[in-house]
């Protein structure tokens, strides 16, 4: 017999409700180190390591073997058949290009940028997913909607009008890679979605990490690797890098895990806590400096993709609502149909 608690609710639902949260304590941990640690190795102020086009590609490196152990040694993870060498070039290959693209420029912009401003500018996702969505007819205009992105843009002008260390070069990588991101998750949806192919973190990495691997290769030997040559004198720390790869594999079985245990709202509701926690700690600890513009600029952004999550929420739920009594005609009608052929019978 199920237990419950003083208040009526089942120990079942309050496990559930402490598990869920369990993910993401856990999901917002590994995003906020992951954040911190690669701002700490490319900061020019603290670990000095200028190289962003490197440390992704050891992280790409890094993801992929593990990957492919997890797939074809321990078998944790079937490959979904549908996939082919046809379809990997033409869905996989740009989603990898896009993303290597994406993972570049915002690691670059570590070098020039506050955390706690880059997490500000970070809040122009929805505004880049919806504007991109309209252009490849993904997403349908609406007026409302648009406000609602002007108003998010508006807080996030105002947050870089009142940044102390505003910084061009920086600013410019990290709209960068915000367009180049919005663009990815959009041509996830025509690519891949809308031919019915599903992808987890690991399968994702599987096929995503080597092709953005690759792609990276090019740029690293002409930007990078003359300069890394001349600091020959540099011995990188194994323990760092380790360390700050296996946080990034981590994330994406977090991302996996709270998606797949609660919802993909969960994670967007989550991910606005983790950018607090992060402004907050790059004020406190990092000693970034945080003007009363950054913050009224923010939270006017914040405010915008607030009302944009619970826009988007109402939108399922009435999709739901639709399907079930679509769901629920169908049978009325079936069982109508079986009445008739029995009174015919008769």
């Amino acid at each position: 017999m199920m237990k419950e608690s003083n208040g009526g609710v089942s120990d079942s639902v309050i496990r559930k409700v402490l598990i869920s949260y369990f993910y993401v304590a856990i999901w917002i941990f590994l995003s906020f180190s992951v954040i911190v640690y690669n701002k700490y190795i490319l900061d020019p102020k603290m670990y000095n390591w200028p190289f962003p086009i490197s440390l992704t590609i050891i992280h790409m490196a890094f993801c992929s073997f593990l990957a492919f152990i997890a797939i074809h040694v321990f078998r944790f993870i079937e490959l979904p058949s549908s996939m082919n060498g046809d379809l990997y070039v033409s869905s996989v290959v740009p989603i990898g290009a896009l993303y290597s693209l994406s993972l570049w420029f915002s690691n670059s912009a570590y070098m020039y940028l506050s955390v706690s401003f880059i997490q500000m500018l970070k809040a122009l996702m929805p505004v880049a997913v919806y504007s991109i969505g309209i252009m490849f007819k993904k997403e349908t205009f609406n007026s409302s909607t648009m406000l609602n992105m002007l108003s998010i843009s508006f807080g996030v002008a105002i947050a870089a009008y009142g940044e102390a260390r505003f910084n061009v070069t920086g600013v410019s990588l990290q709209l960068a890679a915000v367009a180049f991101e919005a663009t990815r998750l959009v041509l996830i949806q025509i690519l891949l979605t809308s031919k019915g192919i599903s992808l987890n973190p690991i399968t994702s990495l599987y096929y995503v990490a080597p092709c953005c691997l690759a792609f990276l290769i090019v740029p690293w030997w002409f930007v990078e690797f003359p300069r890394l040559r001349s600091a020959a004198s540099f011995q990188p720390d194994l323990v760092i890098f380790g360390t700050n790869s296996i946080c990034a594999f981590a994330l994406n079985l977090a991302v996996f895990l709270l998606v797949g245990k609660t919802s993909a709202l969960t994670m967007n509701v989550a991910g606005v806590v983790k950018d607090w926690l992060l402004i907050a700690f790059s004020w406190s600890v990092i000693r970034d400096t945080i003007t009363p513009l950054n913050l009224i600029g923010y939270g006017i952004a914040f405010l915008g993709v607030a009302f944009y999550n619970h826009a988007k929420l109402q939108a399922l739920k009435v999709k739901e609502m639709q399907k079930k009594a679509q769901q629920q005609d169908e049978e009325s009608g079936a069982l109508l149909d079986g009445d008739k052929k029995s009174e015919n019978q008769v």
